[in-house]
């Protein structure tokens, strides 16, 4: 895993997508073809606005698989992935997308996970851009995360510190308001992953990214999982990267 850290939010949003960029575009020139997974929420704004701005990549070649969705909330809500998604990225790129593969958590949550696996399976996955949540979640894989899954997709319950995160980003009105339970790409699926661009802003993020990079490979800091990736780049801003032992700015 490398470490990148930026001189503020916005350099890391332009590092990061500049990263992903280039795995993209090499992608693209070696199969005429690339498949990216996206994440959402407030650590990937400034990069996804990099991103859809990014030269030279040819996107109507490019597929989307979604990370994550919660359960039961309509692509409406202002919290929707779905819909996130949809107006940070997919609307505002110059052309149509090969495909966007939401997930709708709407439906009966198990078809839906056999749905998106059966158009996951078999694919190459070029690069993931992913970040990491305050409790050291990838995706929504809660501590203790399943490492062990095969499947692609799974339906996880969000504890209490990942409900809290989404509230104190200003997603929800109230904590009950906040689901209990999403569909999420599955830890190993995420790790077949060719390159992933993993994207961590905030001083709320510290002590997860001191976790994830300094202790222990373990189901409790799920994160700490890509210390086992031989292509990933971990995007760090001087304030996420503020109780690493080795925090050199490139």
């Amino acid at each position: 895993m490398e470490i990148v850290v930026s001189g503020d939010k916005a350099e890391l949003g332009r590092a990061a997508a500049e990263c992903g960029a280039g795995l993209l575009r090499a992608a693209l020139a070696q199969k005429g073809e690339a498949n990216i997974i996206l994440a959402t929420g407030a650590s990937q704004f400034e990069m996804l606005s990099e991103l859809v701005a990014a030269a030279g990549i040819a996107w109507d070649r490019v597929t989307v698989f979604h990370l994550d969705e919660y359960a039961g909330l309509p692509i409406t809500h202002p919290a929707s992935f779905r819909k996130y998604l949809k107006e940070r990225f997919v609307d505002r790129l110059p052309v149509p997308l090969a495909a966007f593969h939401a997930i709708d958590g709407e439906s009966d949550l198990a078809a839906e996970c056999e749905r998106l696996a059966g158009l996951i399976r078999g694919r190459t996955i070029d690069v993931a851009f992913i970040g990491i949540g305050e409790n050291g979640h990838i995706a929504f894989n809660d501590p203790p995360a399943d490492f062990e899954t095969e499947r692609p997709y799974i339906v996880v319950d969000l504890d209490d510190a990942c409900r809290r995160q989404q509230l104190g980003e200003g997603w929800f009105p109230t904590f009950d308001d906040v689901p209990k339970r999403a569909i999420s790409m599955a830890p190993r699926q995420i790790m077949k992953s060719a390159a992933i661009v993993c994207t961590v802003p905030d001083a709320r993020k510290a002590v997860a990214v001191k976790g994830t990079v300094e202790g222990p490979v373990t189901p409790d800091v799920p994160a700490s999982i890509l210390q086992q990736h031989p292509r990933a780049w971990l995007l760090l801003d001087p304030d996420s990267a503020a109780l690493l032992r080795n925090r050199a700015v490139k």
